[in-house]
């Protein structure tokens, strides 16, 4: 089957498969294959792997990256979503931050082949020890698992545009391991929606991630 461009700026499908555009040719990141048609070779987004992929295909359609598009990336672990955002973005900046100095090693590796990755090691929670640095940004994304997921968002979001979009990949075992899931999502919902941001979409993310759920917002 061909490999065609989808609705998503940047993203391809193969069949069933999400890819993006390889912008470190013969470089696989997590072990991904690298698809090659017409000269262009490709990467295969694993949705186990990847929130931002599972979104996707659990029919998520709020996209706000494009080719110069700049990220706060909150929670960027071994960097797999963030090598994907550094194809579909090749003009742009991911700022992407990490606590871990395991993590942040094999982020400073993704980097030295991408050039539009900047690896940070810092808490989330203090934004203020590298939001200069970072400056105003077209989009926030975070993917951090500990409690107040939603108060590290707001947090953070000091640095969205205005317009600007967020996405909050909500993991309902790290807020409250007793509560129902979607009893978290509604929750950090409304919570959002309080702090005045303008909630566009909340999706579950299984079967691909259980327990998570992308909730897409936009500030005013």
């Amino acid at each position: 089957m061909a490999i065609r461009q989808t609705e998503w700026y940047g993203v391809y499908a193969d069949g069933s498969w999400l890819l993006t555009r390889n912008l470190a040719l013969g470089v696989s990141v997590y072990g991904e294959s690298l698809p090659l048609e017409a000269g262009i070779e490709y990467r295969r987004w694993d949705a186990n792997r990847s929130k931002l992929a599972a979104y996707l295909r659990c029919g998520g359609r709020i996209w706000a990256f494009r080719e110069t598009v700049s990220v706060l990336y909150l929670g960027a672990g071994n960097g797999t979503t963030v090598s994907h955002l550094s194809d579909v973005s090749p003009g742009g900046t991911i700022s992407a931050i990490e606590i871990s100095s395991r993590s942040f090693r094999d982020l400073l590796n993704l980097a030295e082949n991408r050039a539009n990755i900047v690896p940070i090691l810092a808490d989330a929670t203090k934004p203020e020890s590298y939001g200069s640095r970072v400056g105003v940004v077209d989009v926030l994304y975070q993917d951090v698992a500990q409690r107040d997921q939603v108060g590290i968002f707001l947090k953070n979001a000091e640095w969205l545009r205005p317009h600007g979009v967020g996405y909050l990949m909500v993991k309902s075992r790290s807020e409250d391991v007793t509560a129902k899931p979607t009893h978290v999502y509604d929750a950090a919902k409304q919570e959002l929606s309080v702090a005045g941001l303008t909630v566009l979409d909340v999706r579950a993310l299984s079967p691909y991630q259980a327990d998570h759920a992308a909730v897409v917002v936009q500030k005013p």
